[in-house]
């Protein structure tokens, strides 16, 4: 049995962490599908820049949006949303299948809204708006200024995925905002059965105290984190304010484990994978990871303990080496929601480009 197939069996959902038109095209994505139970896929502003500029494959789209006038922002989410409604049919079949648990895929707002909160709820109305299949999450950061527009968007029924967690703190406040929506929902008499899932992201950790720390804890602390943030979803989800939602037809909030490629080359490439393997939850992994799975990874250790294990251990002795969890964590969030920004500012600068070179052929 393929270890992608075992991971499924044993309750965790595994999605592609990447999407291009090449992969639509030449029928890869299908592949991942129907032979290593992928079912799933999540994009940020990273994934596609990389894949416009890289690929000629979405030269016609630019080419008839140009025609129409449109420019920038506009021509991204056109060519976004022209990938993301194919990748969503494929997966559509698993969404009916689990009922909508499964088969999602993910599209991010502008990240230079990630500290606007009124404009993020604009954009997020906006973009729903367009899509035409049930499948779409749209991503939020889960910043300060991102928590009243996951709250509102829950409490309008767009499914939502909350991106750049990196700890139980902002996992939880992240979980309540969601948890607000819903019992809005219910108050106003509306259905409570609104999808969410909540990535947390996991390897910057320890790319980020990579040699700062002694050699016995290196590549120890993103899954530290990992576990004593699990035991928090194990608590909410359990909790009486949690299950008086479901009663009323709610559905609990899944937890997706992002950023699972290993970055340093002397751990394991399925480092964040064997590691992380939990019932309910998500790991979304780039290409290379979801390879390595297949090669060579090993789930014989079995599943997360629901109790965190010795994470709180572990994180004492990291407290002890000098790293101040909390600070570390409002770093690495502010640092993500920048590296999103200056990803989407290059992808601009990619599409500009395309589309002067588009004009130009037109004129000679």
């Amino acid at each position: 049995m393929k270890a992608t197939q075992l991971l499924h069996n044993l309750g965790q959902s595994l999605w592609l962490d990447n999407i291009t038109r090449d992969l639509l095209i030449n029928g890869t994505l299908k592949r991942y599908i129907n032979e290593l139970s992928v079912t799933g896929l999540t994009s940020n502003p990273t994934i596609f820049n990389h894949a416009i500029k890289h690929s000629d494959a979405y030269d016609a789209s630019i080419r008839a949006d140009l025609a129409q006038g449109k420019s920038g922002e506009v021509i991204f989410f056109d060519l976004a949303l022209e990938d993301l409604t194919q990748a969503a049919d494929l997966f559509r079949p698993i969404y009916d299948r689990t009922n909508g648990i499964d088969g999602w895929v993910s599209l991010e707002v502008s990240p230079l809204l990630a500290y606007d909160t009124a404009s993020t709820i604009a954009a997020v109305k906006n973009l729903h708006s367009q899509v035409e299949r049930p499948n779409l999450l749209i991503k939020i950061p889960g910043t300060r200024e991102g928590l009243p527009a996951i709250e509102e968007a829950i409490f309008s029924g767009i499914p939502i995925n909350v991106t750049l967690l990196f700890s139980r703190e902002q996992y939880v406040a992240a979980a309540e905002a969601y948890l607000r929506g819903i019992e809005r929902r219910i108050e106003a008499g509306l259905n409570p059965d609104v999808i969410s899932v909540a990535s947390l992201f996991i390897s910057r950790w320890d790319a980020a105290v990579a040699g700062k720390v002694p050699e016995a804890l290196q590549n120890k602390l993103g899954i530290a984190i990992a576990h004593r943030t699990y035991k928090a979803v194990c608590e909410q989800l359990g909790s009486a304010r949690w299950l008086r939602i479901y009663n009323a037809g709610a559905r609990p909030q899944r937890l997706l484990w992002a950023s699972t490629g290993t970055k340093d080359p002397k751990a394991s490439d399925v480092l964040y994978v064997t590691a992380l393997v939990a019932p309910f939850t998500i790991n979304t992994m780039p290409e290379k990871t979801l390879s390595a799975l297949v090669d060579h990874g090993d789930l014989s250790g079995g599943t997360m303990p629901v109790d965190g294990g010795d994470s709180e251990a572990v994180l004492q002795q990291f407290a002890g080496a000098g790293i101040d969890i909390d600070a570390l964590a409002a770093r690495l969030q502010e640092e993500g929601a920048k590296k999103f920004v200056d990803s989407w500012r290059d992808l601009m600068e990619v599409i500009a480009s395309k589309c002067m070179m588009i004009q130009k052929e037109k004129a000679d």
